[in-house]
């Protein structure tokens, strides 16, 4: 279903009506905040569709990163994403999982070659460093560096440039950031394996709460989107602030792994039904899934038909904001996919317009220059 800018945005402004059944327990300081920020306009305001960066700008830069980060501004995102998971003294770092072997230099620390182990992380055997047994003074002295060197050679010149941010920090730089160009900088924010940390005595939702009012983050019009795969973690960040909200949901048949820890029994599929949808629409504003639950693709790779997901959501108020577009042709579907090298360029805006045409609100991307460019013709006042 093709739907226009036009109507996505009065779709985002339902969805912000439709929040109130979620505020219950929120503080009447985060209340406050929440007015406050409303006035000033929340996400309904914002570009449809909307362009996230995903990790920052990774297609260019490693993951993130305060470099990261910055390109994807610079290169016009409209929002920039960070996945949180906590150091061994509580502090909140970005990485896209709390494995870092392969995102920062830490096998190159004799000092810290004892700390290599296996864990379990949400039942997936995972050996590796890991942030949880690092301080924030130990996890300072790594470097980071690109995640897949071989499919993004070029990104290897910037390992080592950047160290790995608090997520304080890159508040701090979206504040700076904001004033210097005049406009709030918008942040996607993701809280990674939230049940694994709270059964360490690390639980991720009230220090992101704390920083966020700090940063006056909390409020319903707060430039950012909360996010996490673990619907309960994005059901407690209801009860702390205010602040938009979306479930991020994996591949159809697969189950949360909250509801694996509590013996709920159902999965993605049951979630992305009408039921699933009005349940999720009571604490959230959006989904984040991924785009084969929209576009399901066929053994040889190729798009099929689109399901009725954008449809269904939709009619329960909420925006989509599905994952991921990369511009490499091993990530892209086959037929957009141009000649046989894996890791060049393929027929990237192809698989946008493909993309938007669906009626998504937003969309993760790894390249938001060309996620930018594809979607200008699908935006209010554009020919197509």
């Amino acid at each position: 279903m093709t739907q226009g800018g036009a109507a996505r945005r009065t779709v985002l402004g339902a969805a912000v009506l439709a929040a109130g059944g979620g505020m219950a327990g929120i503080s009447a300081g985060s209340a406050s905040a929440a007015d406050a920020d409303a006035r000033r306009g929340g996400y309904r305001d914002l570009p449809v569709p909307l362009v996230i960066g995903h990790r920052g700008a990774c297609g260019y830069r490693p993951e993130h990163t305060l470099g990261s980060y910055q390109l994807a501004l610079d290169l016009g995102a409209d929002v920039v994403e960070q996945d949180l998971v906590p150091t061994k003294d509580g502090h909140l770092v970005c990485r896209h999982e709390n494995e870092i072997g392969g995102t920062t230099d830490v096998a190159d620390h004799p000092a810290f070659a004892s700390r290599r182990t296996t864990k379990s992380i949400d039942g997936v055997a995972v050996t590796g460093w890991f942030t949880e047994d690092f301080t924030l003074a130990e996890l300072k002295t790594l470097r980071a560096k690109e995640r897949i060197p071989a499919i993004r050679q070029r990104n290897t010149l910037y390992d080592g440039r950047w160290d790995v941010p608090t997520f304080e920090e890159v508040l701090r730089w979206a504040d700076r950031e904001g004033k210097r160009r005049g406009r709030r900088v918008w942040l996607h924010v993701e809280t990674k394996h939230p049940t694994y940390f709270r059964s360490l005595g690390l639980g991720l939702e009230e220090p992101l709460a704390k920083l966020l009012r700090r940063h006056g983050r909390d409020g319903l019009g707060a430039p950012l989107f909360l996010q996490s795969f673990e619907p309960s973690s994005i059901q407690r960040l209801s009860r702390l602030v205010a602040a938009p909200r979306v479930v991020l949901l994996s591949a159809a048949g697969t189950r949360p792994w909250d509801f694996e820890q509590a013996k709920d029994p159902r999965t993605v599929s049951d979630l992305v039904k009408p039921e699933g949808l009005k349940w999720i629409a009571g604490f959230a504003q959006g989904i984040g899934p991924t785009m084969d639950l929209i576009l399901p693709r066929d053994a040889s790779g190729k798009l099929g038909s689109p399901t009725t997901l954008v449809k269904d959501a939709h009619a329960r108020g909420l925006v989509l904001h599905p994952y991921t577009a990369r511009n490499e042709n091993t990530f892209l579907p086959a037929e957009y996919r141009k000649g046989t090298d894996p890791n060049a360029y393929g027929d990237a805006f192809g698989a946008f317009k493909t993309y938007f045409e669906q009626g998504i609100d937003g969309i993760f991307t790894d390249n938001a220059d060309t996620g930018l460019l594809a979607a200008e013709a699908f935006r209010p006042g554009r020919g197509r």
